[in-house]
């Protein structure tokens, strides 16, 4: 006869149910998240000497009103708020600390400017914040050692300009160098590419170096120095309203260099229509995205997709303007990044995720140029093409540069 088996004890059947039965993923939380909802935080120059450049905020609200129209992220809701700093550093920082201790946001998306960014990066760091794809280009974006939760987005500044000096050294060795740059960490940047992309040769062909300050009324001052320089090519790597008036005074001036113009101020609608077209007319820059400009794109299937976009969410949008391509794309990205995390919305994992990009091809970046990130690199983007500017729209020629 079998020996007598007592019950199984209710806390013990529950504990070989759990063993036996498959395991259920658990949803898991930072403060920003939950089922229903992720809350991101930012801030852009809705007023200010940058404000131009507000677009990019304009842009991905209308984006994430796209996402949230059909049904969100894993069936959450975007909320992105967006708070103006007028470009100012300490308004920044006040601003930033509302959106982490106020406003309780999983993560700092998208904040413009470098010198901006730079005043909050040991503080989201500090606090372990993700601090996603500022809109910037500077170098100090990709240091995962000192600053594991920064990440950066577009190519930096320094390898745009070492591409230009790879071109001119090839197509003008002699060449007389003036350069216009603004008074801060993005103006450094920019004449340390410059400076090193030239190498010992920086000493004989940069005959002028001049800057500005935000502040300023216009730099036409600084225009005619160059001029009276002697400078054949003009490195204009002024930002929005300021490259426009460059444009502008160096046409006025009857001063014909061959001119760069980096590529934060490459918008047709922004900057070459106020600056006036004819003057802008054989301008070089660089870009990575399809500008809305060049009739290339026409039937193109990312860019269709892109004008729809426009049309439907952004209708008062400029489609001259290559800051809305700007914010769709990285919205784009951070839309990645937040679908990888799925029910792990923690700070933790969306950084992994952030760190996981593998040869992500998004619709409106140009064809070879993908986004790819990894634990020693928190740059997405390393390639750019050279495009000249044939009075109308852009052209890019050549092949990309970087990696």
């Amino acid at each position: 006869m079998m020996g007598f088996r007592p019950p199984l004890r209710p806390a013990l059947l529950l504990a070989l149910l759990a063993i036996s039965l498959p395991a259920v993923a658990q949803k898991r939380y930072s403060p920003g998240a939950s089922d229903t909802a992720i809350r991101i935080g930012q801030t852009m120059p809705y007023s200010g000497p940058a404000s131009s450049y507000s677009v990019i905020g304009k842009a991905e609200l209308a984006y994430f009103a796209k996402v949230n129209a059909e049904g969100g992220i894993n069936g959450r809701k975007i909320e992105l708020i967006s708070l103006d700093d007028g470009y100012s550093p300490p308004k920044t920082v006040e601003q930033t600390r509302r959106l982490v201790e106020q406003d309780k946001v999983l993560a700092i998306f998208s904040t413009f400017g470098t010198p901006t960014n730079a005043v909050i990066r040991k503080y989201l760091n500090a606090k372990k914040i993700p601090h996603l794809f500022p809109t910037g280009g500077a170098t100090q974006w990709d240091d995962p050692r000192a600053y594991p939760w920064t990440f950066g987005w577009q190519p930096n500044y320094n390898a745009e300009m070492k591409a230009y000096v790879r071109f001119l050294l090839k197509e003008r060795p002699n060449a007389r160098i003036g350069i216009l740059y603004q008074d801060d960490d993005v103006g450094k940047d920019n004449l340390k590419g410059l400076r090193e992309g030239l190498g010992p040769a920086a000493q004989h062909m940069i005959v002028r170096e001049v800057s500005y300050a935000t502040t300023d009324a216009t730099v036409d001052s600084q225009v005619i120095d160059l001029k009276a320089s002697g400078a054949d090519v003009f490195f204009n790597t002024a930002s929005g309203k300021f490259a426009a008036q460059a444009i502008r005074k160096a046409h006025d001036l009857g001063w014909r260099p061959l001119q760069f113009l980096s590529n934060y101020s490459s918008s047709v609608g922004a900057v070459l229509r106020p600056a006036g077209l004819v003057g802008a007319k054989g301008i070089i820059s660089t870009q990575f995205q399809k500008d809305p400009t060049d009739p290339r794109w026409r039937d193109d299937d990312g860019y269709r997709e892109w004008l729809s976009w426009m049309d439907k969410f952004y209708p008062n949008g400029d489609k001259a303007d290559i800051f809305s391509v700007y914010g769709y794309l990285s919205a784009q990205t951070l839309m990645e990044v937040l679908k990888r995390s799925g029910d792990d919305l923690t700070t933790d994992n969306l950084r992994k995720q952030a760190e996981s990009l593998r040869g992500v091809a998004l619709p409106m970046l140009l064809p070879g140029i993908t986004l790819n990130t990894s634990p020693d690199s928190h740059a997405p983007l390393k390639q750019l093409y050279l495009m000249r500017f044939d009075g109308e729209s852009w052209q890019t020629f050549g092949e990309a540069h970087g990696g």
